[in-house]
């Protein structure tokens, strides 16, 4: 049987360090007496709906509030900003990279959304998720991922590397690679004890990196180290901007979101499964013959309910 080696050890890993500064929505709330009304209205719009309006251009947010898009302009003007592209920019950087887990349920808590809070969050939550399927599908790159899928066939061997929320997305891939590679390593604990399996990957060797708001600042290390060692980088994470991908050789992209204190990953585990999907058809005889061993495998050894009675007939 093919095994898998999973470098999981104690400890979690820490964040990136925050800031010393975070302005917008402090900015927001401080000056909110003193807006215009229709100002007003646009504040109370990007405060209650924070993860969509970095989404959302100028007259989409108009639309909704039920002004001017040259009013939209004007209140990000007004808080300093050179126009409503760069308001997005930074509030979308701010979402993803900046507000604590508290931060996000406060923002999504409002008094008098509390008792409906119960009622929406179903449907928000799998709106969102089913945007942020759409989303990746309308820009993803096929090219990179075919160039992706042949370096991971040609690999040595496959390190699979991610921390925090994003570990069940490294045990994910790995269960799946491993079924059709000979070698699927995955690292997604420890602190100091990874660099001693990180110096055992070089040239030949292919790693996928992932990394998703908040961004895991062990995986940025990890991937900064193994940068000179030779191998081939895959990132998967949700923008171009990502920090990983300031390492990679591969991106590939899948837009992930938070809904108060929930990470969603729906996005990024598509993908995995398209990616996985992708590895075993590049050698399909070769995989349904794993396949075909595994099966007989698992039902000599009773693995699936019903198992037992298909033995016996």
């Amino acid at each position: 049987m093919r095994q898998i080696t999973e470098m999981n050890q104690s400890s979690d890993t820490k964040q990136d360090s925050k800031p010393e500064l975070r302005d917008i929505f402090a900015e927001i709330k401080e000056r909110y007496k003193g807006l215009s009304k229709s100002h007003k209205k646009i504040a109370a719009f990007v405060m209650k709906n924070y993860e969509k309006a970095p989404d959302m251009s100028a007259i989409k947010v108009a639309q909704h509030v039920k002004v001017s898009e040259a009013t939209v302009v004007r209140f990000a003007l007004s808080l300093g900003y050179e126009g409503y592209p760069e308001f997005r920019k930074a509030l979308k950087n701010e979402i993803n990279s900046k507000l604590t887990t508290v931060e996000r349920i406060n923002m999504t808590l409002g008094d008098e959304e509390k008792e409906k809070l119960m009622q929406r969050s179903v449907a928000a939550v799998l709106k969102s998720d089913i945007n942020s399927i759409n989303g990746t599908l309308e820009s993803f790159d096929y090219e990179a991922l075919r160039q992706c899928v042949d370096l991971i066939r040609g690999a040595g061997k496959v390190v699979i590397i991610g921390f925090r929320t994003t570990s069940l997305l490294t045990e994910h891939l790995g269960y799946y690679l491993n079924l059709i590679l000979d070698d699927v390593r995955v690292i997604n604990h420890g602190v100091t004890d990874i660099y001693e399996h990180l110096i055992k990957i070089g040239e030949g060797d292919v790693v996928i990196a992932m990394s998703f708001p908040r961004y895991a600042q062990k995986t940025y290390e990890a991937v900064e180290f193994l940068k000179n060692r030779g191998p081939k980088i895959i990132t998967i994470s949700d923008n171009e901007h990502a920090p990983i991908n300031e390492f990679a050789d591969h991106k590939l992209i899948a837009k992930s979101n938070v809904y108060s204190f929930v990470d969603s990953l729906v996005a990024p585990l598509s993908l995995i499964n398209a990616l996985v999907v992708a590895v075993g058809f590049k050698n399909i005889k070769e995989t349904k013959q794993t396949f075909n061993e595994l099966e007989e495998i698992w039902k000599e050894h009773y693995i699936y309910t019903g198992d037992e009675f298909v033995k016996d007939l």
